[in-house]
């Protein structure tokens, strides 16, 4: 039986140590992380159809769990500035009136973020934080489902694209050595768009809804 994250993290605050340094400016902090990403991937605009989707054709990508690895530098002693290094795979399927069929096969994406956090909470405790910055996705690998090759479609290509993060976290001290446990949440919010060809001939280009929730729980350390 899975234990919970949540329940986990409270007596993990419960018993941390109090006494860590507070965090000053120049100091960087390394997290190791088990991140599970869950994208929307619905289609918002058929903008080219060659092929005829079917009527009340939808998508949707699937989960994926992956380690990632964020690392912090602290500006001052409540501000820091954080990216994150990771890769992520998805394949995104059909709803509706092509329920369950493969559209795309085993995307890897590259989140590429950069958020600024603000910390609270007394120096040296339990301390929650909110940040926000820019991201862009990097879409690599990716390959047409079988769904879409019977549609015609053999090749397909997902554009790199901006977007917006928005962040919440908490950092719970374990010893005054600057180990600790971190929980965090980010919500991506991006409008990628796909094109699938047929050789060389572009014969369905569609935009999509991303806006992965992207939550990840690991270990910290602070120097």
């Amino acid at each position: 039986m899975k234990t919970p994250v949540l329940p986990l993290f409270a007596l993990a605050a419960a018993a941390a140590v109090p006494g860590q340094a507070a965090a000053k400016q120049g100091d960087v902090q390394l997290k190791l992380l088990a991140t599970l990403v869950v994208p929307d991937g619905k289609i918002s605009d058929v903008e080219l159809d060659a092929i005829g989707l079917p009527a009340g054709t939808q998508t949707r990508a699937n989960d994926n769990v992956t380690p990632t690895i964020a690392i912090e530098y602290f500006v001052a002693g409540h501000v820091s500035i954080e990216t994150i290094a990771g890769v992520t795979q998805h394949d995104v399927d059909g709803r509706g009136a092509l329920d369950g069929a493969e559209l795309v096969s085993d995307a890897k994406i590259v989140p590429a973020t950069l958020t600024l956090k603000y910390h609270f909470g007394a120096d040296g405790g339990i301390r929650p934080y909110v940040g926000a910055g820019p991201s862009y996705f990097i879409f690599i690998d990716e390959k047409s489902g079988a769904a879409a090759v019977a549609l015609g479609a053999t090749r397909q290509k997902m554009d790199d694209s901006f977007g917006v993060a928005l962040q919440a976290g908490v950092d719970v001290p374990l010893n005054a050595k600057g180990l600790g446990l971190t929980l965090d949440a980010k919500r991506y919010f991006l409008r990628p768009t796909a094109h699938w060809y047929a050789g060389t001939t572009e014969v369905l280009r569609t935009e999509h809804k991303l806006d992965p929730w992207v939550i990840s729980a690991g270990v910290a350390y602070r120097f």
